[in-house]
């Protein structure tokens, strides 16, 4: 009998998983190179780089939990209106009083649990497109909301507050908080069977199922996380803006720029590869282009076209390489 040997894997530079790294490095040198240009130095400084980062927490943690979804090979556009109804629900339970913050935090995270199991179902049993089925969602949540409130509802006490506004230093609690769910959240993708299903069914559904893997229970798990994920940032958004209100999370800042960032992060849109920190790599990239864009005084209208531009140019880039790395 022949035995045919492979050759080894080539050693090196690995494109899919440095280029976020890479991408991010080209932002902070262009960012340098503007405040320097421009004789704006007094923002290179860390404090100024972590208020930047600090801007995009909302954001980093509704990405985080996308990035369950899209490595799944599905995804969410019903994050914002979660974000929406978690800020709403969590004022009004509180209403000003400190004791009620635990029962508002139990009740945000219900219905997160919720939204995140029906948009599951919908997807692995009445088999909606992910697409239309988070959508759906996105307009009921959205519509009931605005159903009952039309403004800023309840009130946050000042001690939930501190999750927003408090700190060590200079570093807020909240960027530490964002910092431990993406260590938890790579931990379970790269250290349980739960995280290895998720990469298997993202990359091969049938043949995940062929070889025993519940794709239906991974699908609606990563729903579930996803939506959880999105009512934290709700909670965090009810503690800075110090109320909730029915637009909080809507315009598409949280359902689409926390696809965007996790594109750009390296996670591709069909499934199986990528991962957290590429994620948060695109969330500090995205907090790094407005912070260019204000330092150069771009228009806001320009700033909203271009960044549309680097949206595209780095996906199709990633696609491009992704391409040949295969051939």
């Amino acid at each position: 009998m022949t035995v045919i040997s492979l050759p080894p894997p080539k050693a090196g530079f690995r494109f899919d998983r440095w280029a976020p790294a890479v991408l991010l490095g080209f932002a902070l040198l262009v960012y340098v190179g503007i405040a320097v240009g421009t004789g704006q130095t007094q923002y290179l400084t860390f404090a100024n780089l972590i208020s930047i980062i600090g801007r995009s927490i909302a954001l980093g943690i509704t990405a985080i939990g996308q990035t369950f979804a899209i490595l799944v090979g599905s995804i969410d556009l019903s994050v914002a209106s979660v974000i929406s109804a978690t800020a709403v629900l969590a004022s009004v339970v509180m209403d000003g009083n400190p004791a009620m913050a635990v029962p508002a935090i139990l009740a945000v995270l219900a219905l997160g649990a919720v939204v995140g199991l029906i948009n599951g179902l919908l997807i692995v049993r009445l088999e909606v497109n992910p697409l239309i089925a988070t959508l759906g969602m996105s307009l009921i949540i959205q519509g009931g909301l605005s159903a009952f409130v039309s403004n800023f509802a309840g009130s946050v006490p000042q001690e939930f507050q501190v999750f927003a506004y408090g700190g060590i230093g200079d570093v807020p609690y909240s960027l530490i908080f964002l910092l431990l769910l993406a260590i938890a959240a790579w931990f379970v993708l790269r250290f349980t069977g739960f995280g290895s299903n998720i990469y298997s069914v993202g990359g091969n559904q049938d043949a995940a199922r062929l070889a025993g893997i519940k794709t239906s229970r991974v699908i609606i798990g990563a729903h579930l996380i996803c939506s959880l994920c999105a009512s934290v940032a709700g909670l965090y958004l009810a503690s800075r803006l110090r109320s909730g209100a029915p637009w909080i999370g809507s315009d598409g800042v949280y359902d689409l720029e926390s696809i965007a960032v996790v594109v750009i992060g390296g996670t591709i849109l069909a499934g199986g590869r990528g991962g957290v920190w590429g994620t948060l790599a695109g969330v500090i990239i995205f907090s790094l282009i407005d912070s260019i864009f204000n330092l150069a005084g771009v228009d806001a209208f320009a700033k909203q076209v271009l960044r549309g531009i680097i949206i595209i140019a780095a996906v199709a880039f990633y696609a491009v390489r992704s391409k040949r790395l295969v051939a």
